[in-house]
């Protein structure tokens, strides 16, 4: 196995100039994979609230499903850095409260650093946190918990003003302690420049190919759902698909009795099988049900 990822080698492969590789997990079979697969970095996304519990948006997830999603995705993992989203709430009322919350993402959730969305306006909480000896990364441009405040979700920084706003946030979660910061839905050429400027290591979804590093949802790359696809994502696979036919063929045998077969069963030594006598009963004729065994409930 390789190295363990920590903030330090993702900075050391900015400055390399090799890509970093970030996906989604939310449970310990897929962090398994994604782990073995070569990802630097794994992200437990409030995403979740979408791809697992079908809302639609991240608003409802709590601090108490991000820390059960967080330590599943640990336990999965030995190389990859584990990033753990803060929901909605968790960091918004009062610096302490943030710090308390991250604290729990690292502690109860084993979480490697913890992640959250916003500009300027939370640099004194990213510090907090970061004094408080936890990494944090950033999250600037389309932030998915601002989805009322953005009109829906929409690329943001199209124009100038609006462009330089991103590029002021992104230096100011520098300066506040972000070791690499997420930009998503924003111009090819702003993610460009935004890259350039910083020290610390940027990830892009909808950022285009300058960013240090890409980050997808895992259930988008595998083709899980059909029916959403934004001009971001590609599909590296058609899951959807190969499940829907893998599970069907598993109904079918059901249905025609070839499943489970004699491969599947299994067997012992010839065995005769001894009923009990029956035990005394005092219920009346016909109130009595049938004596169930200890095993599978079979009627003895």
């Amino acid at each position: 196995m390789k190295d363990k990822v920590t903030i330090h080698t993702l900075k050391r492969l900015k400055q390399s100039g090799q890509k970093i590789t970030m996906v989604t997990a939310y449970d310990a079979t897929f962090a398994h994979v994604f782990d073995e697969a070569g990802a630097d970095v794994l992200l437990v996304g409030d995403s979740l609230g979408m791809v697992i519990q079908g809302h639609d948006s991240t608003l409802p997830v709590t601090m108490d499903q991000m820390v059960y999603h967080s330590l599943a995705v640990n336990r999965g993992t030995k190389r990859a850095l584990v990033v753990t989203d803060m929901p909605f709430m968790s960091y918004q009322v009062s610096v302490e409260e943030a710090v308390r919350n991250a604290g729990r993402l690292v502690a109860e959730g084993k979480a490697g650093a913890v992640k959250l969305e916003g500009g300027a306006e939370f640099a004194d909480v990213i510090s907090a946190i970061v004094r408080a000896s936890i990494p944090v990364m950033g999250h600037l441009g389309l932030t998915p918990q601002s989805v009322h405040k953005m009109g829906g979700y929409v690329v943001q920084g199209r124009d100038e003003d609006a462009a330089n706003k991103i590029l002021e946030d992104a230096l100011a979660l520098e300066r506040a302690g972000c070791f690499s910061l997420v930009l998503e839905g924003v111009p090819l050429e702003l993610g460009r420049q935004i890259t350039q400027r910083l020290s610390i290591p940027t990830i892009g979804i909808g950022a285009g190919k300058y960013c240090d590093g890409q980050v997808l949802v895992c259930y988008d790359l595998l083709g899980m759902n059909p029916d959403f696809k934004p001009k971001f994502v590609k599909r590296y696979a058609n899951l959807h698909g190969s499940i829907t036919e893998a599970v069907g063929a598993y109904f079918s045998e059901v249905r025609a009795g070839t499943f489970p077969d004699e491969e599947h069963s299994f067997k012992s030594k010839p065995i005769r099988l001894v009923t009990a006598p029956p035990e005394p009963t005092t219920e009346a004729p016909g109130e009595g049900a049938e004596k169930m065994g200890p095993v599978y409930g079979a009627p003895v």
